[in-house]
């Protein structure tokens, strides 16, 4: 088989760019030399960085992983895939049981097939455990507790859960996280109601990654007269915890964007798209989740809304936007941008040694992308799954 050559990048690594490079790819992986026959693709001087990581992401390309068959899968894996994402988690919204059970079985089916899109690295159960003052837009019906005999069952497939975000002050929250945690499940917090002493509570429990950092959450608020630091200052303020941030520059707004890089830095925070359905497709009407039961929204502005406008409903952010959002926005550096959508999901996802890095032994993962950052190539695993007509 042969092998792929790329010439005349600029070449993103941790410590800076590096022009006029080549990268070397065989077998799925990057090496050292290329051999005769390999086939050449020249960046015509366009950057190359590792492929993206998008650590929560619901859907795009006029599907929503919620929709529960495996066309809805490959199909948002290969839309996402045109912006750059070359590995995600695909994310659940809040569902029964019976629901949730039935879209792992799906995963299960989809994991292992070449999709031509981005790689699934493991499923994302987002709730239903979650405070009912900060549901958002997840559907109210499915909320509940942590139930001990629900997500034990759920866990016994622990090899296709990847990671699991949940209230932490809710009942039997610091229970259901300490057993996720001995399952090797990332356990991450969101929807939440907890001020700063539950949020350093379900740390100690394990809890470790904010969800969507600022949404829905608490900030500062007050408790019978008094005030108290909530869940966004918790994850500041707790050195060591990770954070993941909508980086669409509506959800978060440049300043707050500014914030987060300079409290936490690109070491800490993961960029996310949290993306339903309308992601790369026409702004307009779209349904959150299940396309026959799902939320109704108006997408409008680059983001979803709910069909009164009074709230946000969803991300139709794609990963290329959020790179150019949180350079452009927040003066991020590009170097640093590329580290919070690389190597800092990597690092979260225990993934370090294998990806998010453009050496020789790593996955080649990667992405060609111009000044302005229009993704121009994809190739995941060795294989270019996605190349505009002028590459």
């Amino acid at each position: 088989m042969n092998g792929i050559r790329i010439i005349n990048a600029k070449l993103i690594r941790p410590e800076g760019i590096v022009e006029g490079a080549d990268v070397f790819i065989r077998d799925g992986k990057i090496v050292a030399a290329g051999s005769p026959g390999d086939r050449v693709i020249d960046a015509a001087g366009r950057y190359v960085s590792p492929g993206f990581i998008d650590i929560h992401v619901h859907g795009g390309g006029g599907h929503d992983f919620m929709d529960g068959h495996e066309d809805a899968f490959i199909e948002i894996a290969r839309t996402h895939a045109r912006y750059g994402t070359t590995a995600m988690l695909p994310t659940t919204l809040t569902g029964s049981e019976e629901e949730l059970l039935h879209i792992l079985d799906v995963y299960e089916r989809v994991a292992g097939k070449n999709t031509r899109g981005a790689q699934f690295l493991g499923m994302h159960l987002e709730g239903p455990y979650f405070a009912m003052n900060q549901r958002g837009a997840q559907d109210p019906r499915y909320i509940r507790n942590p139930d001990p005999l629900e997500y034990r069952e759920i866990l016994r497939r622990t090899h296709l859960v990847r990671r699991w975000s949940a209230a932490p002050e809710l009942p039997g929250a610091l229970e259901f996280a300490r057993y996720a945690r001995e399952k090797g499940v990332l356990v991450s917090w969101a929807h939440t109601d907890a001020i700063y002493e539950e949020v350093v509570e379900g740390w100690n429990n394990g809890y470790s990654l904010a969800t969507h950092l600022y949404s829905a959450m608490t900030g500062v608020t007050r408790r019978n007269a008094y005030r108290y630091a909530g869940a966004v200052e918790a994850a500041f303020l707790i050195e060591d915890m990770d954070v993941e941030i909508i980086a669409d520059g509506v959800h978060l707004p440049g300043p707050l964007l500014q914030l987060v890089y300079k409290i936490k830095g690109a070491a800490r925070t993961a960029l996310i798209t949290d993306a339903m359905r309308a992601a790369g497709m026409p702004e307009g009407e779209s349904v959150l989740g299940n396309i026959h039961h799902g939320q109704k929204v108006i997408v409008e502005g680059g983001v979803a809304k709910l069909p009164d406008r009074s709230a946000f409903a969803g991300s139709v952010a794609t990963a290329d936007r959020l790179v150019r959002t949180i350079v452009q926005k927040a003066g991020v550096p590009l170097v640093e941008a590329i580290k919070m959508i690389t190597t800092t999901p990597a690092v979260i996802l225990g993934l370090a040694g294998s990806k998010a890095a453009i050496v020789p032994g790593y996955d080649a993962d990667l992405v060609i992308f111009d000044e302005d950052i229009k993704v121009h190539a994809t190739i995941v695993n060795g294989e270019l799954v996605y190349a505009n007509t002028d590459l």
